[in-house]
């Protein structure tokens, strides 16, 4: 597991590789809206809250907000900046898979169930629409096409994620499966993917957790 310091190291890490970038590029193919005159500031949805990034010296915040943007999520969102910018601007089609199907995604296989695929099923695997329902409140997700329920996420402009669950019966348990555009292994790497389904599902989670009917 990484330590506190390990992100702050990757953080500055992902500066040094951005800095001389041209902002109006990061803008065009992170899907990001892009202000200011001498200093810029690029803003984009990040699952239910706006994220300013400010230019040069690229430092994350939450517009109208104190509060600090935790690290990892720092993290997460400075590689997204620079994996959409090498992606340039990426195919039309959806091709969706599964997380073992992303480069590296085996090796990090532990960690992405954990976070992700079994809070999901375990959570809402016995009431699959409870999901659709809180999704829907949190995230404005639309109903997908998939399992007895499911959901995409716009987790961030270029990166749909969708939650999948079947309900089980009297011989099978419940189930579930996390899809990705196949474009997102040429954005993120394997590790950020699977923090970045952690970080969809735990909401989700202390929702269903916090309300009846689950």
């Amino acid at each position: 597991m990484a330590r506190v310091d390990d992100f702050f190291m990757a953080r500055e890490i992902s500066k040094k590789e951005l800095a001389g970038s041209d902002p109006e590029a990061l803008a065009k193919f992170s899907g990001a809206d892009i202000g200011g005159d001498t200093a810029k500031v690029l803003s984009f949805r990040f699952l239910n809250r706006d994220v300013a990034v400010s230019w040069p010296d690229m430092e994350l915040s939450y517009p109208g907000s104190e509060k600090e943007v935790p690290i990892q999520d720092q993290v997460l969102l400075l590689h997204y900046l620079k994996g959409t910018l090498n992606a340039g601007t990426g195919g039309n089609a959806v091709e969706w898979v599964s997380f073992q199907d992303v480069p590296d995604g085996r090796f990090y296989m532990d960690a992405f169930l954990k976070r992700a695929k079994i809070p999901l099923v375990s959570t809402f695997g016995s009431n699959p629409k409870r999901l659709v329902e809180l999704a829907s409140e949190l995230y404005s997700a639309a109903p997908a096409e998939f399992g007895d329920s499911s959901v995409t996420i716009n987790a961030l402009p270029r990166v749909p994620v969708v939650l999948v669950l079947w309900e089980g019966d009297d011989e099978f348990p419940p189930e579930g499966n996390i899809l990705f555009d196949r474009g997102i292994s040429g954005i993120l790497p394997a590790e950020d993917i699977a923090w970045l389904a952690g970080a969809v599902v735990y909401p989700l989670v202390g929702m269903a957790k916090g309300k009846q009917g689950v």
